[in-house]
């Protein structure tokens, strides 16, 4: 999956947060529904332009940016 061709940033679109390409559909919108378990189909029907790829465009980039950043947890 490369996410690149489907998630950009723009200053001038949603204050500069990553978005799906063509839309004004925030990652973190996505990210925040699946992860309290909005299933796939719903998001898709609430968001008619998404696609399916446009979601694991989502969950690619959520995965780079893991890779980036070491959080510390509590013991």
């Amino acid at each position: 999956m490369n996410w690149q061709e489907r998630i950009v940033i723009d200053k001038n679109v949603c204050h500069g947060k990553a978005c799906i390409k063509g839309t004004r559909i925030m990652v973190s919108v996505i990210l925040d529904n699946l992860a309290v378990g909005v299933t796939v189909p719903e998001i898709l029907k609430s968001y008619p332009s998404l696609s399916q790829e446009d979601i694991f465009a989502t969950l690619a980039y959520a995965a780079e940016l893991a890779r980036e950043r070491v959080i510390l947890l509590a013991a």
